[in-house]
């Protein structure tokens, strides 16, 4: 692939990614896509065989992302302080507000059901891979589980309440239920 068509292709991929943090997989056009890139439809399938290739590329590079953001985080302190550490984050006003480059899974999970068996995998693979990532010991799994259950959830009530008092307080209650 030639770097003009690779640099196309990867603002394509962003813009996707946007619009699947916001709204999830299903709803946002090919064609809100490709203008949101700048481009027109007419070159889509140069670059993507479906939207379903397309949404799926976008779902697993902002999943990889955000293994990439928790490998940061040092593997040295206990689990239950690793995952402390992320929840400030992940439950946090600036992370709910974030529009780019934040968690796609709060609005993609509600979709699962109705999304291809890769998407389904790529959440599996994706938690297993987080489980494996902020648990100290075999023993800390079910504890990590629970943990992203209610980061994750925390996150999404607090999206779907938007920038209010009782999302915010969504967010303290669920950093305050990890502990």
């Amino acid at each position: 692939m030639n770097d003009k068509k690779a640099q196309t292709r990867e603002r394509i991929l962003n813009a996707a990614s946007v619009a699947l943090i916001a709204r999830g997989p299903v709803e946002p056009s090919v064609n809100e896509i490709m203008g949101a890139a700048g481009l027109t439809v007419g070159g889509f399938y140069a670059h993507f065989d479906s939207k379903e290739a397309l949404m799926l590329e976008a779902f697993n590079q902002l999943l990889s992302e955000r293994r990439d953001m928790v490998a940061k985080i040092d593997d040295r302190l206990p689990g239950e302080e690793r995952r402390a550490l992320l929840a400030a984050f992940y439950l946090s006003r600036k992370h709910r507000d974030a529009e780019e480059h934040a968690c796609p899974l709060p609005t993609a999970i509600g979709e699962m059901a109705r999304l291809s068996d890769d998407f389904r995998g790529a959440l599996s693979e994706h938690i297993e891979l987080m489980v494996a990532q902020l648990a100290s010991s075999p023993e800390e799994t079910d504890k990590t589980l629970a943990d992203i259950a209610l980061m994750l959830g925390g996150l999404a009530l607090a999206r779907a309440l938007g920038p209010s008092e009782l999302s915010d307080r969504v967010l303290r209650a669920a950093k305050s239920a990890m502990q």
